[in-house]
């Protein structure tokens, strides 16, 4: 009997045990899923993120038309943000 009593009592602590080892692991991947969307920097997901717009990779595949729109308005785009650029760097950077 006393050895049945002792057998009880040292099954809660191996529960005990069981539990906080899970819970340990269940931690530890949840920090390793979250260091893999941290771990990039922010300049890389930036870039990716400009990339994905300026390929249009969110637009619909069906209208043809508006794929085309987006993506000369975005080439434009680009063209403009370049010839603003070298006006504000000829005009006020570099005056002579």
């Amino acid at each position: 009997m006393k050895e049945l009593n002792m057998s009880k009592e040292k099954n809660p602590q191996r529960t005990a045990e069981a539990e906080r080892k899970r819970e340990a692991q269940r931690i530890i991947n949840r920090v390793e899923r979250e260091s893999e969307q941290v771990g990039t920097s922010a300049m890389a997901r930036s870039a990716n993120k400009v990339r994905d717009h300026f390929l249009g990779v969110e637009q619909p595949k069906d209208d043809k038309i508006e794929i085309m729109g987006k993506r000369i308005a975005r080439v434009l785009a680009i063209i403009v943000f370049i010839v603003l650029a070298f006006s504000i760097v000829t005009t006020y950077i570099l005056p002579q």
